[in-house]
């Protein structure tokens, strides 16, 4: 049985080997396409005159989404393999789970050095502000959205209670960088919200009927 397993899995892996063979050369370079483009975006918010400076910080961030989606990627491809062996009869599913939690801490080293590593390389071009925009602007502004959100929807926050949910954001930012989706980074900044909420309801607020009260508010100003 256990042969069988290693036959499959080297099949697996196989496969998945020859897939991302497939891809031509033309397919490599509109990929390259589209996360040049992707940095771009990004690079054109900050106010950058000088070109060869915008040229190397487009290139810095565009290689860090090739980083993170070659990590990611690699990732799944792996899991899937593990997956389908977890599927054949006599599967030690056990031991399959402890291979992706094995993976999974080793993907968590690699994002960690590779976060290191890509701010690094932002803090010899761009200030701390400027760095800061960058991170937003890979998480689609949850941050600040969602401070301005808490800021409206409880407007007798303390200064303390402020710092406080800012800096919990600002965590979730740092993780949600190196999401590999929308999907994955908005996640990251739910759980982040989540733990904001309790702590707001430890001090006091009934976020139920904070959040009733907020959107009627906000009914009655878009119907002014």
């Amino acid at each position: 049985m256990k042969k069988y397993l290693v036959i499959i899995t080297l099949v697996l892996v196989g496969s998945i080997a020859r897939a991302q063979k497939t891809q031509t050369a033309e397919e490599k370079a509109n990929y390259i396409n589209v996360i040049t483009a992707r940095a771009a975006k990004i690079v054109d918010g900050l106010g950058i005159k000088d070109s060869v400076k915008y040229k190397k910080v487009r290139g810095i961030i565009a290689d860090q989404y090739i980083t993170l989606g070659t990590i990611h990627d690699t990732r799944n491809a792996q899991v899937a393999v593990i997956n389908e062996a977890k599927k054949q009869p006599g599967a030690d599913k056990a031991a399959e789970n402890a291979k992706i939690a094995a993976i999974d801490t080793d993907v968590t080293h690699q994002l960690a050095k590779a976060h290191e590593a890509y701010l690094i390389k932002l803090g010899t071009q761009l200030s701390a502000e400027q760095i800061d925009m960058v991170k937003d602007a890979m998480t689609y502004k949850i941050l600040e959205v969602t401070y301005a959100a808490y800021l409206d929807e409880l407007p007798n926050l303390t200064e303390a209670q402020k710092q406080k949910i800012k800096g919990w954001l600002i965590e979730a930012r740092e993780i949600a960088i190196d999401a590999e989706s929308s999907n994955k980074k908005h996640e990251v900044f739910g759980k982040y919200k989540g733990r904001i909420n309790n702590y707001l309801s430890a001090q006091g607020y009934d976020m139920k009927k904070a959040g009733e009260e907020w959107q009627k508010r906000i009914k009655e100003k878009a119907g002014k």
